[in-house]
Protein backbone atom coordinates (compact mmCIF):
# COMPACT_ATOMS: atom_id res chain seq x y z
CA UNK A 1 0.00 0.00 0.00
CA UNK A 2 2.74 2.47 0.98
CA UNK A 3 4.61 1.50 -2.15
CA UNK A 4 1.53 2.26 -4.31
CA UNK A 5 1.07 5.63 -2.62
CA UNK A 6 4.73 6.47 -3.19
CA UNK A 7 4.45 5.44 -6.84
CA UNK A 8 1.32 7.59 -7.32
CA UNK A 9 2.99 10.54 -5.62
CA UNK A 10 6.02 10.14 -7.84
CA UNK A 11 3.81 10.07 -10.93
CA UNK A 12 1.99 13.21 -9.81
CA UNK A 13 5.32 14.96 -9.27
CA UNK A 14 6.53 13.88 -12.72
CA UNK A 15 3.25 15.05 -14.30
CA UNK A 16 3.42 18.38 -12.46
CA UNK A 17 7.05 18.79 -13.48
CA UNK A 18 6.19 17.99 -17.09
CA UNK A 19 3.34 20.50 -17.01
CA UNK A 20 5.61 23.18 -15.58
CA UNK A 21 8.24 22.38 -18.20
CA UNK A 22 5.64 22.58 -20.98
CA UNK A 23 4.40 25.92 -19.63
CA UNK A 24 7.98 27.17 -19.45
CA UNK A 25 8.72 26.10 -23.02
CA UNK A 26 5.47 27.70 -24.17
CA UNK A 27 6.42 30.88 -22.28
CA UNK A 28 9.74 30.94 -24.14
CA UNK A 29 8.33 29.93 -27.53
CA UNK A 30 5.47 32.42 -27.85
CA UNK A 31 6.84 35.72 -29.20
CA UNK A 32 6.38 38.64 -26.82
CA UNK A 33 6.39 41.33 -29.47
CA UNK A 34 5.45 41.24 -33.11
CA UNK A 35 5.72 44.13 -35.51
CA UNK A 36 4.08 43.52 -38.86
CA UNK A 37 3.53 47.04 -40.18
CA UNK A 38 4.28 47.57 -43.89
CA UNK A 39 7.53 49.32 -44.80
CA UNK A 40 8.13 52.18 -47.20
CA UNK A 41 9.56 51.38 -50.63
CA UNK A 42 12.98 53.05 -50.44
CA UNK A 43 15.69 53.17 -53.11
CA UNK A 44 19.35 53.70 -52.22
CA UNK A 45 22.29 54.49 -54.48
CA UNK A 46 25.71 52.91 -54.77
CA UNK A 47 27.07 54.83 -51.78
CA UNK A 48 24.01 54.35 -49.56
CA UNK A 49 22.43 57.72 -50.44
CA UNK A 50 18.63 57.81 -50.46
CA UNK A 51 17.42 58.29 -54.04
CA UNK A 52 13.71 58.02 -53.41
CA UNK A 53 11.02 56.74 -51.08
CA UNK A 54 7.30 56.88 -50.54
CA UNK A 55 5.03 56.17 -47.56
CA UNK A 56 4.15 52.59 -46.69
CA UNK A 57 0.73 51.13 -47.47
CA UNK A 58 -0.65 52.45 -44.16
CA UNK A 59 0.50 56.01 -44.87
CA UNK A 60 3.47 55.90 -42.48
CA UNK A 61 7.09 56.67 -43.32
CA UNK A 62 8.56 53.44 -42.02
CA UNK A 63 11.92 52.51 -43.54
CA UNK A 64 13.36 49.00 -43.26
CA UNK A 65 15.54 49.16 -40.12
CA UNK A 66 19.32 49.01 -40.22
CA UNK A 67 21.29 46.06 -38.92
CA UNK A 68 22.23 47.79 -35.66
CA UNK A 69 21.64 50.95 -33.66
CA UNK A 70 24.49 53.48 -34.05
CA UNK A 71 26.52 53.90 -30.86
CA UNK A 72 25.91 57.65 -30.66
CA UNK A 73 22.14 57.32 -30.82
CA UNK A 74 22.17 54.37 -28.40
CA UNK A 75 24.17 56.44 -25.91
CA UNK A 76 21.88 59.47 -25.94
CA UNK A 77 18.71 57.35 -25.97
CA UNK A 78 19.72 55.33 -22.91
CA UNK A 79 20.83 58.49 -21.06
CA UNK A 80 17.48 60.12 -21.72
CA UNK A 81 14.97 57.29 -21.49
CA UNK A 82 16.42 54.58 -19.26
CA UNK A 83 19.83 55.21 -17.70
CA UNK A 84 19.88 51.79 -15.95
CA UNK A 85 18.83 49.96 -19.11
CA UNK A 86 21.87 47.70 -19.24
CA UNK A 87 21.53 46.79 -15.53
CA UNK A 88 17.84 45.96 -14.97
CA UNK A 89 16.01 42.80 -16.17
CA UNK A 90 13.31 44.68 -18.10
CA UNK A 91 11.69 46.40 -15.11
CA UNK A 92 13.56 49.01 -13.08
CA UNK A 93 12.66 48.55 -9.36
CA UNK A 94 14.15 51.93 -8.38
CA UNK A 95 12.16 53.78 -11.03
CA UNK A 96 9.06 51.83 -10.01
CA UNK A 97 9.37 52.89 -6.35
CA UNK A 98 9.93 56.50 -7.40
CA UNK A 99 6.88 56.42 -9.69
CA UNK A 100 4.60 54.92 -7.01
CA UNK A 101 5.69 57.57 -4.50
CA UNK A 102 5.17 60.37 -7.02
CA UNK A 103 1.75 59.11 -8.13
CA UNK A 104 0.54 58.69 -4.52
CA UNK A 105 1.59 62.25 -3.68
CA UNK A 106 -0.18 63.74 -6.67
CA UNK A 107 -3.24 61.50 -6.50
CA UNK A 108 -3.00 60.66 -10.22
CA UNK A 109 -0.71 58.83 -12.63
CA UNK A 110 2.15 61.17 -13.45
CA UNK A 111 4.96 58.67 -13.91
CA UNK A 112 4.80 55.17 -15.33
CA UNK A 113 8.40 54.08 -14.68
CA UNK A 114 8.50 52.56 -18.15
CA UNK A 115 11.83 51.12 -19.18
CA UNK A 116 12.87 50.95 -22.83
CA UNK A 117 11.94 47.28 -22.78
CA UNK A 118 8.45 48.10 -21.50
CA UNK A 119 8.11 50.78 -24.18
CA UNK A 120 8.92 48.21 -26.86
CA UNK A 121 6.13 46.02 -25.45
CA UNK A 122 3.74 48.99 -25.46
CA UNK A 123 4.59 49.80 -29.08
CA UNK A 124 3.93 46.19 -30.07
CA UNK A 125 0.58 46.30 -28.24
CA UNK A 126 -0.42 49.42 -30.24
CA UNK A 127 -0.26 51.84 -27.30
CA UNK A 128 -3.27 50.56 -25.37
CA UNK A 129 -4.83 52.81 -22.67
CA UNK A 130 -2.47 53.25 -19.70
CA UNK A 131 -4.24 51.48 -16.88
CA UNK A 132 -2.61 49.79 -13.89
CA UNK A 133 -3.53 46.38 -15.37
CA UNK A 134 -1.94 47.29 -18.69
CA UNK A 135 1.17 48.56 -16.93
CA UNK A 136 1.42 45.27 -15.03
CA UNK A 137 1.01 43.32 -18.28
CA UNK A 138 3.77 45.39 -19.90
CA UNK A 139 6.08 44.72 -16.96
CA UNK A 140 5.51 40.94 -17.13
CA UNK A 141 6.02 40.87 -20.88
CA UNK A 142 9.13 43.04 -20.55
CA UNK A 143 10.66 40.47 -18.19
CA UNK A 144 9.82 37.78 -20.71
CA UNK A 145 11.28 39.81 -23.58
CA UNK A 146 14.56 40.24 -21.74
CA UNK A 147 14.93 36.44 -21.44
CA UNK A 148 14.78 35.98 -25.20
CA UNK A 149 16.47 39.07 -26.64
CA UNK A 150 19.77 40.81 -26.03
CA UNK A 151 19.86 44.40 -24.83
CA UNK A 152 21.15 45.53 -28.23
CA UNK A 153 18.30 43.71 -29.97
CA UNK A 154 15.76 45.43 -27.72
CA UNK A 155 17.34 48.81 -28.46
CA UNK A 156 17.08 48.01 -32.18
CA UNK A 157 13.37 47.16 -31.79
CA UNK A 158 12.71 50.49 -30.07
CA UNK A 159 14.70 52.45 -32.67
CA UNK A 160 12.89 50.73 -35.53
CA UNK A 161 9.33 51.24 -34.28
CA UNK A 162 9.28 54.36 -32.09
CA UNK A 163 7.19 57.34 -33.27
CA UNK A 164 9.19 60.36 -34.41
CA UNK A 165 6.45 62.90 -35.05
CA UNK A 166 3.68 63.06 -37.65
CA UNK A 167 3.68 59.88 -39.71
CA UNK A 168 7.40 59.15 -39.26
CA UNK A 169 8.14 55.80 -37.62
CA UNK A 170 11.59 54.46 -36.84
CA UNK A 171 15.08 55.90 -36.60
CA UNK A 172 16.06 55.27 -40.23
CA UNK A 173 13.09 57.17 -41.64
CA UNK A 174 13.56 59.96 -39.08
CA UNK A 175 17.27 60.42 -39.84
CA UNK A 176 16.63 60.76 -43.57
CA UNK A 177 13.45 62.87 -43.38
CA UNK A 178 14.69 65.29 -40.70
CA UNK A 179 18.38 65.50 -41.58
CA UNK A 180 18.89 63.87 -44.98
CA UNK A 181 21.47 61.34 -43.83
CA UNK A 182 21.92 57.86 -42.39
CA UNK A 183 21.56 57.32 -38.62
CA UNK A 184 25.29 56.54 -38.48
CA UNK A 185 26.16 60.07 -39.66
CA UNK A 186 24.00 61.98 -37.16
CA UNK A 187 25.73 64.65 -35.10
CA UNK A 188 25.44 64.73 -31.30
CA UNK A 189 22.75 67.42 -31.53
CA UNK A 190 20.79 65.51 -34.17
CA UNK A 191 21.02 62.24 -32.24
CA UNK A 192 19.91 63.99 -29.04
CA UNK A 193 16.94 65.58 -30.84
CA UNK A 194 15.79 62.19 -32.13
CA UNK A 195 16.34 60.62 -28.69
CA UNK A 196 13.97 63.06 -26.94
CA UNK A 197 11.36 63.22 -29.73
CA UNK A 198 9.57 59.84 -29.18
CA UNK A 199 8.80 60.82 -25.58
CA UNK A 200 6.33 63.42 -26.89
CA UNK A 201 6.35 63.49 -30.71
CA UNK A 202 3.43 65.91 -30.90
CA UNK A 203 5.60 68.75 -29.57
CA UNK A 204 7.05 69.28 -33.03
CA UNK A 205 3.72 70.59 -34.33
CA UNK A 206 3.87 73.98 -32.60
CA UNK A 207 6.43 76.70 -31.93
CA UNK A 208 5.94 76.32 -28.17
CA UNK A 209 6.37 72.58 -28.44
CA UNK A 210 9.56 73.00 -30.45
CA UNK A 211 10.94 75.27 -27.75
CA UNK A 212 10.27 72.56 -25.19
CA UNK A 213 11.92 69.98 -27.43
CA UNK A 214 14.99 72.15 -27.78
CA UNK A 215 15.17 72.57 -23.99
CA UNK A 216 15.01 68.78 -23.59
CA UNK A 217 17.68 68.29 -26.21
CA UNK A 218 19.98 70.87 -24.63
CA UNK A 219 19.56 69.39 -21.13
CA UNK A 220 20.49 65.99 -22.53
CA UNK A 221 23.59 67.39 -24.23
CA UNK A 222 24.71 69.11 -21.01
CA UNK A 223 24.15 65.86 -19.13
CA UNK A 224 26.41 64.08 -21.60
CA UNK A 225 29.05 66.76 -21.07
CA UNK A 226 28.78 66.42 -17.29
CA UNK A 227 29.28 62.66 -17.60
CA UNK A 228 32.42 63.19 -19.64
CA UNK A 229 30.91 61.65 -22.75
CA UNK A 230 30.90 64.89 -24.74
CA UNK A 231 33.87 67.32 -24.73
CA UNK A 232 33.03 70.90 -23.73
CA UNK A 233 33.80 72.34 -27.19
CA UNK A 234 31.67 69.71 -28.95
CA UNK A 235 28.88 70.37 -26.48
CA UNK A 236 28.92 74.11 -27.23
CA UNK A 237 28.86 73.42 -30.96
CA UNK A 238 26.01 70.94 -30.52
CA UNK A 239 23.98 73.43 -28.48
CA UNK A 240 24.41 75.98 -31.28
CA UNK A 241 22.99 73.65 -33.95
CA UNK A 242 19.57 74.54 -35.28
CA UNK A 243 16.72 72.15 -34.66
CA UNK A 244 14.44 71.08 -37.55
CA UNK A 245 10.92 72.46 -37.61
CA UNK A 246 9.59 69.49 -39.54
CA UNK A 247 10.44 66.87 -42.10
CA UNK A 248 11.96 67.56 -45.50
CA UNK A 249 10.54 66.10 -48.75
CA UNK A 250 11.85 62.67 -49.66
CA UNK A 251 14.26 62.71 -52.63
CA UNK A 252 12.87 61.90 -56.08
CA UNK A 253 16.07 61.22 -57.99
CA UNK A 254 14.88 58.01 -59.70
CA UNK A 255 11.08 57.84 -59.26
CA UNK A 256 10.42 55.49 -62.16
CA UNK A 257 13.07 53.01 -61.05
CA UNK A 258 11.60 53.04 -57.53
CA UNK A 259 8.07 52.43 -58.83
CA UNK A 260 9.24 49.65 -61.14
CA UNK A 261 11.14 47.87 -58.38
CA UNK A 262 8.30 48.27 -55.88
CA UNK A 263 5.82 46.78 -58.37
CA UNK A 264 8.00 43.75 -59.09
CA UNK A 265 6.56 40.42 -57.83
CA UNK A 266 8.07 39.48 -54.49
CA UNK A 267 9.79 42.86 -54.09
CA UNK A 268 11.14 43.44 -50.58
CA UNK A 269 12.48 46.91 -49.71
CA UNK A 270 14.95 48.44 -49.26
CA UNK A 271 16.17 48.43 -52.85
CA UNK A 272 19.95 48.70 -53.10
CA UNK A 273 21.26 49.82 -56.49
CA UNK A 274 24.49 50.69 -58.27
CA UNK A 275 23.09 54.08 -59.33
CA UNK A 276 25.62 56.87 -58.87
CA UNK A 277 23.70 59.83 -57.34
CA UNK A 278 25.86 62.51 -59.00
CA UNK A 279 25.68 60.87 -62.41
CA UNK A 280 21.95 60.27 -61.96
CA UNK A 281 21.33 63.96 -61.37
CA UNK A 282 23.45 64.91 -64.41
CA UNK A 283 21.67 62.43 -66.68
CA UNK A 284 18.29 63.67 -65.45
CA UNK A 285 19.23 67.28 -66.27
CA UNK A 286 20.41 66.32 -69.77
CA UNK A 287 17.30 64.20 -70.37
CA UNK A 288 14.95 66.96 -69.19
CA UNK A 289 16.68 69.55 -71.41
CA UNK A 290 16.56 67.26 -74.44
CA UNK A 291 12.98 66.31 -73.60
CA UNK A 292 11.92 69.97 -73.69
CA UNK A 293 13.36 70.28 -77.21
CA UNK A 294 11.66 67.09 -78.39
CA UNK A 295 8.33 68.22 -76.94
CA UNK A 296 8.28 71.08 -79.42
CA UNK A 297 8.27 68.40 -82.14
CA UNK A 298 5.43 66.45 -80.50
CA UNK A 299 7.63 63.89 -78.72
CA UNK A 300 6.58 63.88 -75.07
CA UNK A 301 8.42 60.91 -73.57
CA UNK A 302 12.08 60.08 -73.23
CA UNK A 303 14.15 57.59 -71.22
CA UNK A 304 17.87 57.13 -70.61
CA UNK A 305 19.75 54.24 -69.02
CA UNK A 306 23.51 54.38 -68.44
CA UNK A 307 25.33 51.06 -67.96
CA UNK A 308 28.88 50.60 -66.72
CA UNK A 309 30.03 47.75 -68.97
CA UNK A 310 33.07 47.04 -66.79
CA UNK A 311 30.87 46.32 -63.76
CA UNK A 312 27.76 45.22 -65.68
CA UNK A 313 25.82 47.69 -63.53
CA UNK A 314 23.12 50.29 -64.20
CA UNK A 315 24.63 53.55 -62.89
CA UNK A 316 21.90 55.96 -64.03
CA UNK A 317 18.23 55.36 -64.80
CA UNK A 318 15.76 57.94 -66.08
CA UNK A 319 12.48 56.24 -66.89
CA UNK A 320 10.79 59.34 -68.30
CA UNK A 321 10.89 63.12 -68.27
CA UNK A 322 8.48 65.94 -67.47
CA UNK A 323 7.06 64.74 -64.15
CA UNK A 324 6.60 68.38 -63.14
CA UNK A 325 4.36 69.16 -66.11
CA UNK A 326 0.67 69.81 -65.70
CA UNK A 327 -1.64 67.50 -67.59
CA UNK A 328 -1.41 63.83 -68.49
CA UNK A 329 1.15 62.97 -71.12
CA UNK A 330 2.21 59.59 -69.77
CA UNK A 331 5.06 61.00 -67.66
CA UNK A 332 4.41 58.52 -64.86
CA UNK A 333 5.06 55.60 -67.23
CA UNK A 334 8.51 54.02 -67.04
CA UNK A 335 9.14 53.78 -70.77
CA UNK A 336 12.57 52.26 -70.19
CA UNK A 337 10.68 49.11 -69.11
CA UNK A 338 7.51 49.52 -71.18
CA UNK A 339 6.57 47.38 -74.14
CA UNK A 340 7.57 48.91 -77.45
CA UNK A 341 8.96 48.01 -80.85
CA UNK A 342 12.54 46.77 -80.63
CA UNK A 343 13.28 48.56 -83.90
CA UNK A 344 16.82 49.56 -84.72
CA UNK A 345 18.22 47.80 -81.63
CA UNK A 346 18.18 44.59 -83.68
CA UNK A 347 20.29 45.94 -86.56
CA UNK A 348 23.70 45.40 -84.87
CA UNK A 349 22.71 41.80 -84.11
CA UNK A 350 21.71 41.18 -87.74
CA UNK A 351 24.97 42.57 -89.12
CA UNK A 352 26.95 40.68 -86.45
CA UNK A 353 25.27 37.39 -87.44
CA UNK A 354 26.04 37.96 -91.12
CA UNK A 355 29.63 38.98 -90.35
CA UNK A 356 30.07 35.89 -88.20
CA UNK A 357 28.83 33.62 -90.98
CA UNK A 358 30.72 35.39 -93.79
CA UNK A 359 27.63 36.86 -95.42
CA UNK A 360 29.21 40.30 -95.60
CA UNK A 361 32.18 42.38 -94.46
CA UNK A 362 32.27 45.94 -93.13
CA UNK A 363 33.09 47.24 -96.62
CA UNK A 364 30.56 45.12 -98.51
CA UNK A 365 28.28 47.40 -100.55
CA UNK A 366 24.62 46.98 -99.64
CA UNK A 367 21.77 48.47 -101.71
CA UNK A 368 19.87 51.46 -100.33
CA UNK A 369 17.31 51.75 -103.12
CA UNK A 370 13.48 51.72 -103.22
CA UNK A 371 12.01 48.27 -102.71
CA UNK A 372 8.62 46.74 -101.88
CA UNK A 373 7.94 43.48 -100.06
CA UNK A 374 4.35 42.21 -100.30
CA UNK A 375 2.87 45.68 -99.96
CA UNK A 376 5.45 46.90 -97.41
CA UNK A 377 7.78 49.69 -98.57
CA UNK A 378 10.57 50.42 -96.05
CA UNK A 379 11.92 53.96 -95.71
CA UNK A 380 14.93 55.52 -94.02
CA UNK A 381 14.61 58.07 -91.20
CA UNK A 382 15.14 60.96 -93.66
CA UNK A 383 13.13 59.38 -96.52
CA UNK A 384 16.21 59.46 -98.76
CA UNK A 385 18.02 56.72 -100.68
CA UNK A 386 21.80 56.61 -101.04
CA UNK A 387 22.34 53.88 -103.60
CA UNK A 388 25.13 51.45 -102.75
CA UNK A 389 26.68 52.06 -99.29
CA UNK A 390 29.25 50.12 -97.23
CA UNK A 391 27.70 47.86 -94.60
CA UNK A 392 29.43 49.72 -91.74
CA UNK A 393 27.96 53.04 -93.00
CA UNK A 394 24.49 51.52 -93.31
CA UNK A 395 24.73 50.36 -89.69
CA UNK A 396 26.25 53.63 -88.42
CA UNK A 397 23.45 55.63 -90.04
CA UNK A 398 20.85 53.05 -88.93
CA UNK A 399 19.43 52.82 -92.45
CA UNK A 400 16.20 50.85 -92.59
CA UNK A 401 16.14 49.87 -96.28
CA UNK A 402 19.50 47.98 -96.33
CA UNK A 403 18.61 46.30 -93.00
CA UNK A 404 15.27 45.02 -94.37
CA UNK A 405 16.99 43.74 -97.51
CA UNK A 406 19.69 41.94 -95.49
CA UNK A 407 17.11 40.47 -93.10
CA UNK A 408 15.14 39.03 -96.04
CA UNK A 409 18.34 37.57 -97.46
CA UNK A 410 19.46 36.11 -94.10
CA UNK A 411 16.02 34.70 -93.28
CA UNK A 412 13.60 35.81 -90.58
CA UNK A 413 13.22 32.39 -88.83
CA UNK A 414 16.99 31.90 -88.88
CA UNK A 415 17.55 35.36 -87.36
CA UNK A 416 14.93 34.74 -84.67
CA UNK A 417 16.64 31.48 -83.70
CA UNK A 418 19.98 33.27 -83.55
CA UNK A 419 18.55 35.96 -81.25
CA UNK A 420 17.09 33.34 -78.90
CA UNK A 421 20.42 31.53 -78.86
CA UNK A 422 22.06 34.80 -77.79
CA UNK A 423 19.60 35.15 -74.92
CA UNK A 424 16.94 37.51 -76.30
CA UNK A 425 13.58 36.33 -74.96
CA UNK A 426 11.22 39.05 -76.22
CA UNK A 427 11.04 41.51 -79.09
CA UNK A 428 8.93 44.15 -77.34
CA UNK A 429 11.01 45.02 -74.25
Amino acid sequence: MDRDRALKSRRRLVAAGGLLLACGLLWLAVPVVRFDGPVSPALFGAGGELLGARPAADGQWRFPPGERVPERFAEVLVRFEDKRFFAHPGVDPLALVRAVRQNLRSGRVESGASTLTMQVVRLARKNRPRTYLEKFTEAVLALRLETGRSKRAILALFAAHAPFGGNVVGLDAAAWLYFGRTPERLSWAEAAFLAVLPNDPGLLASAEGRDRLRAKRDRLLRRLEARGLLPALECRLALAERMPEGTRPAPREAPHLLDTLAASPGAVPPFRSFVDPGLQRSVRRVAETHGDRLRERGIRNLAAVVIDNREAAVVAYVGNVGLARLGEEGQAVDIARSRRSTGSILKPFLYAAMLQEGGLTPVTLVPDTPVRFEGFRPENFDRRFRGAVPARAALAWSLNVPAVRELREYGIPKFENKLRKWGLTTLDR
